[in-house]
């Protein structure tokens, strides 16, 4: 039997991934141009070592910092998700 999708835990998935990616580092470089010469060739990087540094670096500390609040301020920690969902309100549900 296949796992059920949990919807509030679908919300608070997408609330995080908002908060610790899309409102990360790598919105600085989904804001520029596109390359027209490279564009849709997935033999190419598009990302530098550098820039993926970054922003798997930021994405943990978002994501440390909000498990903190979980397990410490858990009214910080709602207002936070809230926050997150406001950008992550219409994306898609996971697939289970």
């Amino acid at each position: 039997m296949a796992p059920k999708l949990d919807p509030g835990l679908a919300l608070e998935a997408k609330a995080l991934v908002a908060l610790a990616f899309r409102n990360g580092p790598i919105e600085d470089l989904h804001a520029g141009r596109t390359c027209p010469t490279c564009n849709g060739n997935s033999e190419i990087s598009h990302i530098s070592d550098v820039e993926m540094k970054k922003i798997m670096k930021a994405a943990v500390n978002k994501v440390y910092s909000l498990l903190w609040q979980r397990a410490n301020d858990s009214t910080a920690y709602l207002n936070s998700v809230s926050f997150g969902l406001r950008y992550s309100q219409n994306w898609d549900d996971p697939e289970v």
